[in-house]
């Protein structure tokens, strides 16, 4: 299939050849293009199936539920006249056949509404993209820091891309190293006639630069001399002028069809102090000027950006060919779009963050219900998990939404042969094992994880007061529970048969007390007479295990009914985060450090937070349970 991609989010025209059917002959205008992409319509699909459309702000880039009589669909395509059953299954996501029969040409046509919020995960993608294009290439191992990120910001940054393993090695470059360089380039374009002073302020400029519709008018001020312009915009250097009273822009086309090329600023006055530079400069380089001459400087061939740059490439060419570090679009550097990674189920709308952690509904910008990377790793997420969903996920030119269970089935297959398995009681009832002899304690061996013998083996002690998990037993049981109810006999993992005889509870009916005796011949979880039982428990001593708190995280937004409500606002899950402070754990697990994580048997896997954890006192925060339904597909 051929894939032909719009910038604008959830915008693609699919041509699909048919066998031998249909050849995907037939050319669309670009009056057409536009008419479809000009809507910039997404769709949101639930648990269930059922599909919601949405229109994405240009602006915000927030999303507002539409219906579908209100997306626009061009009368015609390819010259074609399309009828309304036409335009109605092109509403609904569905797929047509045009064909022109003067041309004798054909295309299958599709609107592509599969496109999800941001995710801030995209960044891994895209550092993965980089960095497994060529591995023996200096491509995709530099790492740009935009001088607009504050400095608390950058090391952040850095400790992020490395975590990730992404080793720049000694190329790591800020655009303030080529800020003289740049300066110069700038001076040539006035020389040249390319770049003038301009007076208008940002509302007057967004006024003259035109519409989708309608071209641009002349900036009053682009009449300047070569002479003039090269004076003011020294000045401004020199800092005689306030912050936007002057800009200076490069001299386009004011009625070229593509918005960023009608006489775009490329440098703006800022009176500031600059983490790299500090005072030196009073003028400072737009990212569209300053982008594509810091590519060309360090010698990129390539630079990849995700598609909502597509209608930038004309400026970037521009900029390196009339600045003279190349003559044609063709030779490089060159700009490269790949559509952004996108996540179900997940909050990444920095406004809806921010008031996330405004409001203490998260506890801040790397809070573990979260996906950004700082979120992500804090939570136990590792690089190898990250890395192998974004391989998954593969590279698109297409806006594509991917299922949050694809990413908690990759941390799962990372962790579950690397992590030793723990005993940790998350809602703890007390076991008391009648017969065992009061005072004892068997310090038995268990295996590490069965799955990899090299994790070795570990000593867990067993007394006579133990703790289980209180959903592990039942006075009365339905069909087909084997776990412990009166006069049932279960496996205590790794230890002894258990047969379950008596519970106590207190006044308001909550048991406080199992009782039980065990089979000393069965040490190990085997009777020397062959019965066998159906059911395993895990267990901690009462007289060992440790207190601890265990953190357990569910998506921030309700699953069922998406990430939005009607009127834009947040579906928020109100069980998205259970704290349980009464859990019982090995005593091994009061070692952990930050970062250390673990599969608690039956479970999960849990990491120790970075954050809230101190020496012999860990928190664990649930990384991903132990089961789902997702299957990768085939």
């Amino acid at each position: 299939a051929i894939t032909v991609v719009y910038p604008i989010a959830g915008i693609a025209i699919l041509l699909i050849p048919k066998r031998q059917e249909i050849k995907n002959d037939l050319s669309f205008t670009k009056d057409e293009i536009k008419a479809l992409k000009a809507d910039n319509v997404v769709v949101k699909t639930n648990s269930k199936g059922e599909r919601t459309l949405h229109q994405r702000d240009k602006d915000t880039n927030e999303i507002v539920s539409i219906k579908a009589k209100d997306i626009h669909i061009p009368q015609k395509l390819g010259g074609v006249e399309l009828t309304p059953m036409q335009q109605e299954n092109l509403k609904n996501g569905k797929e047509i056949t045009i064909v022109n029969e003067e041309l004798n040409k054909a295309a299958k046509v599709k609107l592509d509404l599969n496109a999800r919020n941001g995710l801030s995960i995209k960044d891994a993608n895209t550092i993965e993209i980089k960095a497994t294009e060529n591995k023996e290439q200096t491509i995709g191992k530099e790492r740009h820091i935009s001088d607009k990120e504050r400095l608390e910001f950058v090391e952040s940054i850095k400790a992020d891309v490395k975590w990730l393993g992404a080793d720049w090695e000694d190329r790591l470059f800020f655009a303030s190293n080529y800020f003289d360089k740049m300066y110069e380039c700038a001076v040539g374009l006035i020389k040249n006639g390319k770049a003038y002073v301009s007076d208008l302020s940002a509302e007057e400029i967004r006024e003259y630069r035109g519409t989708l519709k309608e071209p641009g008018k002349e900036d009053p001020y682009s009449k300047r001399s070569v002479e003039e312009n090269l004076d003011l915009f020294e000045r401004m250097k020199n800092g005689e002028f306030e912050d936007g009273s002057k800009v200076l822009r490069a001299r386009i086309d004011m009625t070229s069809s593509n918005i960023n090329m009608r006489d775009p600023v490329i440098y703006r006055v800022a009176h500031m102090t600059h983490h790299n530079t500090g005072d030196k400069w009073c003028v400072y380089p737009m990212y569209d000027f300053a982008h594509p001459i810091e590519d060309a400087i360090e010698g990129i061939t390539h630079s990849i950006c995700t598609l909502e740059f597509e209608d930038h490439r004309p400026l970037y060419d521009w900029v390196v060919i009339e600045c003279g570090f190349k003559n044609s679009p063709e030779e490089s550097p060159k700009q490269i779009e790949f559509a952004k990674l996108y996540l179900t189920n997940v909050v990444t709308g920095k406004r809806y963050i921010k008031r996330l952690v405004e409001e203490n509904i998260v506890d801040g910008w790397d809070d573990p219900r979260l996906v950004s990377i700082a979120a992500l790793r804090r939570r136990g997420f590792t690089p190898e998990s990250i890395q192998n969903f974004v391989e998954l996920c593969g590279i698109s030119k297409a806006n594509s939404s991917v299922d949050y269970a694809m990413l908690e089935y990759c941390i799962r297959e990372d962790l579950k042969a690397k992590r030793p398995r723990m005993m940790a009681v998350l809602d703890p009832v007390k076991v008391i094992i009648d017969n065992y002899p009061e005072g004892q304690v068997e310090y038995l061996e268990v295996d590490n994880n069965v799955e990899n013998p090299e994790l070795g083996k570990r000593k867990v002690p067993f007394t006579r007061e133990l703790y289980v998990e209180r959903e592990d037993f039942m006075e009365e049981p339905p069909k087909k529970y084997f776990r412990m109810f009166p006069g049932n006999e279960v496996r205590f993992m790794n230890a002894y048969f258990v047969k379950c005889n008596s519970c106590v509870k207190d006044e308001n009916g909550n048991i406080t007390e199992i009782h039980c005796t065990y089979d000393p011949q069965s040490k190990g979880g085997n009777s020397p007479d062959g019965r066998k039982v159906k059911g395993t428990i895990h267990w901690v001593s009462a007289e060992y295990g440790k207190r601890a708190t265990v953190r357990l995280y569910e998506n921030i937004v309700d699953e069922e009914l998406g990430v939005y409500n009607e009127d834009g606002s947040l579906n928020l899950n109100p069980n998205s985060l259970t704290v349980l402070d009464n859990c019982i754990l090995e005593p091994a697990l009061m070692e952990a450090k930050a970062y250390d994580s673990y599969q608690f048997v039956r479970n999960g896997f849990f990491c120790a937070d970075c954050k809230d954890s101190k020496d012999g006192q860990p928190v664990f925060n649930r990384i991903v349970s132990l089961k789902s339904s997702f299957k990768l597909p085939k």
